[in-house]
């Protein structure tokens, strides 16, 4: 039995499918089932229970010798969230109990932390675990995810095999509910539909002309294939054990995400700038890029999606038929 949390949100339904699609139907699915945005993304998956979160770590407590491996990818992800209260509770608290359970039980873990804890970049983006300590994330959320990476490395008492995956800019299916924090591609294709037109953020930073901020910009497609193949490591007791970058390695221009969206939506180009919003002008990064090296080390080597590539099947497979994934 596996459990995934998280499950009806974005990143989770879409390693629901990827479980599905492996041969794993006995599937616990934790999160908060009261959103009907979120509904249509457990549609035609199967699974055999459903837990609200707020009832999971009692039913975990109880019922931990039941479970083979947990993907915890529940967390609130508001970047512009600044009531540190909530993070504590369901980013830094939550996580440290499934931690816990998984240390008492032997139970594999896999979780999400984020590109967020990077801050501006200013050490670089590699996933070394001598870093974690001194980042300086931007934002309650950032910090929130670098906490617990941080405390999970000074545990004694750990999974038998455990991983915190740091996502870098995850586009793809299954985030239509996530509004602002949903990806630039998805309010593009949004935009164009009512507009005929696209209005990226304007650079404030001389060092960046406007539309050339980049970002490491992955697939969920390929995300889900990481968090399996780390399934499968474990599962066959090949412990890999740590922080790992989930990136593409390749940080692209939001120019080039805008353009190409125009382009799989059979368009010619009509972009035009407004200045950034003044509540995340002073936390914005400029750029990202995942440092890839430890996963390949780790043994994965399947190629990863393009932009373009991932572009045109978000867009064309997806967004313009309104399908779920």
């Amino acid at each position: 039995m596996i459990v995934v949390t998280g499950a009806a949100g974005f990143i989770g339904s879409c390693m629901v499918r990827k479980l599905n699609d492996s041969g794993f139907e006995d599937l616990i699915l934790v999160d908060e089932f009261d959103q009907e945005l979120k509904f249509r993304n457990l549609e035609n998956k199967k699974f055999t229970q459903k837990i609200d979160r707020t009832l999971f770590l009692d039913w975990f407590k109880n019922n931990h010798k039941n479970i083979n491996f947990i993907y915890h990818l529940g967390a609130r992800t508001d970047t512009t969230e600044q009531d540190t209260s909530i993070f504590e509770k369901l980013n830094l608290g939550y996580s440290k109990a499934i931690w816990n359970i998984c240390s008492e039980a032997n139970i594999p873990l896999v979780y999400a932390s984020s590109a967020a804890t990077y801050g501006l970049g200013e050490l670089g983006y590699e996933d070394r675990h001598d870093l974690v300590g001194i980042l300086q994330p931007l934002n309650p959320y950032g910090r929130s995810k670098n906490d617990f990476d941080l405390w999970a490395l000074q545990q004694n008492s750990t999974p038998p095999c455990w991983a915190g995956m740091k996502f870098f800019n995850v586009y793809g299916p299954n985030e239509y509910h996530k509004g602002r924090m949903a990806s630039v591609i998805f309010h593009t294709v949004r935009q164009i539909r009512s507009s005929g037109g696209m209005k990226l953020f304007r650079s404030h930073n001389p060092e960046f002309e406007d539309g050339q901020q980049s970002r490491d910009f992955v697939y969920i497609k390929d995300v889900i294939d990481v968090l399996f193949f780390f399934q499968e490591q474990f599962q066959a007791q090949n412990d890999i054990s740590g922080l790992y970058n989930l990136g593409t390695g390749k940080a692209r221009s939001f120019w080039d995400l805008a353009t190409n969206t125009f382009k799989a939506m059979d368009l010619e180009p009509n972009i035009s700038f407004i200045d950034t919003p003044e509540d995340i002008r002073d936390t914005y990064q400029y750029f990202t890029q995942a440092d890839m090296n430890k996963l390949a080390q780790a043994g994965y080597h399947n190629p990863f999606y393009s932009l373009e590539e991932g572009i045109e099947d978000y867009v064309r497979e997806y967004l313009k038929m309104e399908k779920i994934y």
